[in-house]
């Protein structure tokens, strides 16, 4: 069974940087896979944000974190960063990574709500 699993939300102030780990074990990675990364602010509904084929050949950015976020692959521990750059207070959220075995684009997946997700990670950035 897969699990999901992020890390590494913290507070920083507005212009700074954090880097988020999604551990997948349970299963063997490989392009057979997509992997992303959502947020959920106070008030909004979840939105994808960074979203890949695990192999990184198909990638979508969100327009709202475009320039400032990237993603990072680590395939020996099956672990997807997120580095998050030039930090704005409207980027606090709780941060959700998920991953599944399908042959969607990346784009398709961070528009889809069923994923199998981690248990989220807050990150809050102040002024």
């Amino acid at each position: 069974q897969v699990q999901v699993v992020d890390s590494g939300g913290g507070s920083v102030q507005a212009g700074g940087s954090l880097r988020l780990s999604c551990t997948v074990s349970g299963a063997t990675l490989d392009d057979d896979y997509a992997m992303g990364w959502f947020r959920q602010a106070p008030g909004k509904e979840r939105e994808g944000i960074l979203c890949i084929r695990w192999s990184g050949s198909m990638t979508y950015v969100a327009d709202s974190v475009k320039g400032r976020f990237t993603f990072a692959r680590d395939n020996a521990k099956n672990t997807l960063y997120l580095e998050m750059n030039s930090l704005k207070p409207e980027d606090t959220a709780i941060y959700y990574c998920a991953a599944d075995e399908t042959g969607v684009t990346p784009y398709d997946y961070c528009s889809e709500s069923s994923h199998q997700w981690g248990q989220g990670t807050l990150v809050i950035v102040s002024s």
